[in-house]
């Protein structure tokens, strides 16, 4: 699990691989106030959503990272 983005306002959201099935996908975990409530969106699902987000912002920097500097 890696956090993607952290707002001002306790929600968080992470980037996980299922060990079983090997899907990726996104983890929106509400702030206490909102109820603490967890969304998992697939990877392609959240990418086609609102990209204007933070969120969305932070996930594509890090994907550029890859692309930029590459695993060796």
């Amino acid at each position: 699990m890696r956090e993607i983005y952290a707002s001002s306002n306790g929600d968080h959201w992470h980037l996980i691989v299922d060990a079983a099935s090997g899907h990726t996908f996104v983890r929106h975990t509400a702030n206490e106030p909102s109820g603490g409530h967890l969304v998992d969106m697939a990877l392609p699902i959240f990418l086609s959503l609102d990209s204007g987000g933070p969120e969305h912002q932070a996930l594509w920097a890090l994907i550029r990272t890859l692309v930029e500097h590459p695993m060796r």
